[in-house]
Order: C-alpha cells, then sequence, then structure tokens
C-alpha cells in the first residue's frame, strides 16, 4: 500500500501526518511529493521516515500525475499533508479497496457536519455544494463530497486515471471521471478537522473556484457533447425563431421584407443551430467510440 501526500509549504504538519499514517498503516510506505516548497517541508518529511521526491511543475494535479505514473502499489491512499484528515480512517478507505468491493473512496468530510463545523474559509461550503449539484444533473451521479482531499483507489482505477488538470482542480476532474466511466465508488464518512495555527491554506476561493467551473464545463464538453452542443443548438434554434417572428408577420401581411439585417440575423441563427447540432452528433459518435476504446484499455491493464 502506498500513502500519497502531494505538499506544497506544509512544515508545520507533514511531520505529524507521516507519524499518524505509519502508526495506523504500519506496513505502507508514505510518499511525499515536495512541489517547490520554500520550508523545511522535504527535510522534515525525510527525517520523519517518508520517501520524498521533488516535483517541479507546480500544481497538485502535476505532482499527482507523477506520483502514479512512479509508484506502484496494490492500493494507493492519497491525502492532503495539512492535519486535516484523520489517519485513523485510512483503513476504513483502504479496506473495500483490499476487498475488491470497490474501485475509489472517497472520505466523506460533510455527512456528519465536521467540515461545516471546522471550516473557517468563506464561501468554501458554497463553492462544494454548487460543484456537487452541477456533477449530479450534469452527469446523473449524486456525490457528498465532490472536493474531497482524502481519497483512495485501486492499481487498475490508478493505471487508467488520466489526469489532465494542473492544480486544484484534480478532485474535480476525479469526481467527473468516475462519474462518467461508471467507476465503483464508496463514500467513507470522516471526522474532518480544519488546519492547525501556522497552516496556511494554498486554495484561492476565487482563481481556484474558477477553474473548477471551467473544469466542469469543459469536461462535460468532452464526455457529454450531445447533451453540450444539443442545448446549444436548441437555444439558438428558439433565439432564431424568436428574431424571425416580426419579419415573418410583417411578410405574411404585406408580402415585403423591409428589415433585411433581422431577416439576416434570424437566418444567421438558424444556421448555427443546424451547424451545432451537427457537431453534437459527430462528437458523440467519438465520444461513444472512446468510451469503447476506456473499456478495451482498462480491460488489457487487468490482464
Amino acid at each position: 500500500m502506498a500513502v500519497l501526500v502531494p505538499c506544497y509549504n506544509e512544515a508545520v504538519t507533514i511531520g505529524k501526518v507521516i507519524d499518524d499514517f505509519h502508526r495506523c498503516l504500519p506496513g505502507a510506505t508514505v510518499y511525499v511529493y515536495d512541489n517547490n516548497s520554500t520550508d523545511d517541508t522535504a527535510t522534515i518529511a525525510r527525517s520523519h521516515g517518508a520517501v520524498v521526491r521533488t516535483e517541479r511543475r507546480q500544481g497538485k494535479g502535476h505532482t499527482v500525475r507523477q506520483m502514479l505514473r512512479d509508484i506502484d502499489a496494490d492500493a494507493y491512499l492519497m491525502v492532503d499533508g495539512d492535519d486535516t484528515y484523520p489517519a485513523e480512517a485510512a483503513p476504513d478507505l483502504l479496506n473495500p479497496l483490499l476487498d475488491g468491493e470497490v474501485d475509489f473512496s472517497l472520505g466523506d468530510r460533510l455527512s456528519n457536519g465536521t467540515y461545516e463545523h471546522e471550516n473557517k474559509r468563506a464561501f468554501h461550503n458554497l463553492g462544494n455544494n454548487l460543484v456537487r449539484t452541477l456533477i449530479r444533473h450534469l452527469y446523473g451521479v449524486s456525490y457528498t463530497d465532490v472536493m474531497t482531499g482524502y481519497r483512495g483507489f485501486t492499481r487498475l482505477a490508478a493505471r487508467t486515471l488520466p489526469i489532465l488538470s494542473p492544480g486544484f482542480e484534480l478532485e474535480t476532474e476525479l469526481a467527473i471521471h468516475t462519474a462518467d466511466k461508471r467507476w465503483r465508488v464508496a463514500e467513507i464518512p470522516i471526522d474532518y478537522r480544519d488546519r492547525p495555527a501556522g497552516s496556511i491554506s494554498k486554495l484561492n476561493t476565487l482563481s481556484d473556484g474558477l477553474r473548477v467551473l471551467r473544469t466542469i464545463a469543459g469536461l462535460f464538453k468532452d464526455y457529454r457533447p450531445f447533451a453540450f452542443f444539443g442545448w446549444l443548438s436548441l437555444l439558438l434554434a428558439i433565439l432564431g425563431i424568436a428574431v424571425a417572428i416580426p419579419v415573418i408577420g410583417e411578410y405574411l401581411s404585406t408580402g415585403l421584407v423591409p428589415r433585411l439585417p433581422t431577416a439576416f440575423l434570424a437566418s444567421a441563427l438558424e444556421i448555427l443551430a443546424a451547424l451545432s447540432l451537427t457537431t453534437a452528433l459527430i462528437l458523440d459518435t467519438i465520444a461513444k467510440n472512446s468510451r469503447k476504446q476506456y473499456e478495451l484499455a482498462v480491460l488489457n491493464a487487468r490482464r
């Protein structure tokens, strides 16, 4: 088993995190990937018995991607280095993976209310709820805690996991990937605790929140192109009809089309609607073929 700890300036907490996981998972190897920290994160992690490596590309997504490329294990447990997640819950997240019951396990901070009680950062609860609602409506899958940084996955899931996000959009990408590919997911309630004094969050609520929303929109376009471009086509068609109604009414009553710019606009909107629908049909075929190829890749990886 491998415990993956991507880190950036977590000198205040990283020693305790490593000690806790060594105590709760004595057979696991703790890997700390230092992401250009300017403090003593790497030195402290090494002194506490972790395997320490450096990832120069800045961002959590880059760091986790490299971890999965480098490390081979029967199961993986990914956790932040800020000491907000309890190591005592690690067996609960790992056991369903090792027993073959699920492919991903998520540390759910929200069910028991500890995140809402402990978290002092403005708008984080609102952002979590927004992302969860969007994923439920767009993908038909309901997760309690989409943005958790405490999650486990099997070797097969890790070997077939395409991580494209460079930064904190990673959790959103993982949630959408597991929903789209219909992986088996278990949510395990955990007790969340806020960062200790002196530990500073690296998450920027506004800029990282906008990146998360952009990731949701981009992946929806990639994974569900028929819905994305189909709704766009419908919207353009409705706008075109709305613009054309006065022109058509005038033509029926007078036999003339005096508002040529409006007529051209209505025609352009309907042409764009037709193009969007054509795009939806083509990309939907490509997306279905991509899913087939992914399933074959999973079967090959399993063999």
